[in-house]
């Protein structure tokens, strides 16, 4: 059966809690996905009650299942941990020989956390902000992109003319933004659209 009413995982809070700093609301919200539909939640057009601890820890280990029995049929070995981090549930599949499910640039991996989102949202009725890491590659590439944010950052107070950064995902968006936004003088924005979005990091007003 083929589902049409399911809500995007990422109309759902995603970006990390950064509301406050945001520049332009909807990358720099409650999760490492983001999306334009996220202002709302900033802007109080739309409220969203947060899932409590427990509600989170279940979410994870109905993700953690879910992705074991993709990790059988695929014939891939990897430990899986489910956990709760951040406000948001986690699971994360360690182990060697699993780049392909990473994909160039995370692609696959992106994939397969929105998979793995929908699989939550059937069990529970709740659109999920579940983060899924494999290999440890968000964490390498959160790291990767804190050094391009912090060169962008010294361009701009060097030149004092904006910077465009290249295309970048979402995930890849809010890490940029989240270094930036922890910096003075400067501020990001997001503009273009999927999947040229990118960033500009310019002096702040």
């Amino acid at each position: 059966m083929t589902e049409t009413s399911i809500p995007h995982a990422e109309q759902s809070l995603d970006e990390e809690e950064t509301a406050t700093l945001a520049v332009d609301g909807d990358d720099n919200e409650v999760d490492d996905t983001e999306t334009d539909d996220d202002t709302e939640a900033t802007t109080g057009v739309r409220v969203k009650k947060a899932a409590g601890e427990g509600d989170l820890f279940r979410q994870s280990e109905i993700a953690a299942d879910y992705v074991e029995g993709l990790l059988d049929i695929l014939d891939y070995d990897g430990d899986i941990d489910e956990l709760v981090a951040g406000g948001r549930p986690v699971v994360e599949v360690v182990g060697a020989g699993l780049q392909n499910l990473v994909g160039q640039r995370g692609a696959t991996l992106e994939a397969l956390q929105e998979l793995t989102r929908l699989a939550v949202f059937r069990q529970t009725g709740t659109p999920s902000r579940l983060l899924l890491d494999v290999g440890g590659y968000r964490t390498n590439r959160r790291k990767e992109l804190a050094a391009v944010a912090k060169n962008a950052v010294e361009k701009v107070k060097e030149y004092g003319e904006p910077v465009r950064l290249e295309a970048m995902s979402a995930f890849e968006r809010k890490c940029v933004h989240d270094v930036v936004n922890a910096m003075s003088g400067v501020e990001s924005e997001s503009e273009g659209v999927e999947p040229n979005r990118r960033i500009i990091v310019r002096p702040a007003d």
